[in-house]
């Protein structure tokens, strides 16, 4: 069993702790690159979970599920924000059984907060109409990151990007786990515009040389 809560390597705007929120909702390359672009999110990372199956991979996944794990800032993004992009942006009837386990929707919450905070969204959502989604709720046990070709997977369709990203970050660890990696890749994925992630780049409580550099970056890479 592997349980990663490591929250290094991000940009805090609020001050308050970062939270982590893991959600399955089919593929998980779409999921990664919807929540990346998101202002609040700090960083994102693909893997399995919700199984009993020890050291799933891609190949041999087991009874696991394709999952995004989403490291968030609270006071600038809300765990009921998040709980409703995560509804509104898949169906489960259409990946419910698809391909056994592997696609599921799967909402895996720590602890009792989160799973009041659940029930609280859900009830919200029923006075709107929209019905109880058919997602499997159920408390974390098991997380294991997928294979480093699966993080950041629109992103890693740019060479150019990784090769203007690397210079700022040196190991792979480090950037497929930054936050401007998180953004680009929602960029990758048609989600945002660099103009909103320069704009957002402002407001990171970054010292004033790297913010330079994060500037700089985002606006030399040829997509």
């Amino acid at each position: 069993m592997r349980i990663q809560d490591s929250v290094s390597h991000h940009s805090q705007e609020s001050g308050v702790a970062p939270e982590i929120v893991t959600l399955g909702m089919g593929c998980f390359w779409s999921p990664e690159a919807l929540f990346g672009h998101m202002p609040g999110v700090i960083r994102t990372r693909v893997g399995y979970g919700g199984g009993t199956t020890s050291d799933p991979t891609y190949r041999n996944m087991g009874d696991h599920t394709e999952m995004v794990e989403v490291v968030y800032d609270p006071g600038v993004i809300s765990f009921s924000d998040m709980l409703n992009a995560f509804w509104d942006n898949h169906n489960p009837f259409n990946i419910n059984d698809y391909k056994g386990r592997q696609y599921l929707s799967l909402l895996l919450y720590r602890g009792d907060g989160q799973l009041k905070a659940i029930h609280q969204v859900l009830a919200r959502r029923g006075e709107q109409g929209k019905g109880r989604p058919d997602t499997e709720i159920a408390p974390l046990t098991a997380w294991y990151p997928a294979e480093d070709r699966h993080q950041k997977y629109y992103l890693k369709r740019h060479p150019d990007a990784i090769e203007q990203l690397s210079r700022l970050y040196p190991t792979h660890e480090e950037l497929v786990s930054s936050t401007l990696a998180a953004r680009l890749n929602g960029l990758a994925k048609g989600y945002t515009s660099l103009e909103r992630i320069q704009k957002e780049i402002h407001t990171w409580p970054l010292a004033e040389e790297e913010r330079s550099l994060q500037l700089e970056t985002a606006k030399r890479i040829k997509w």
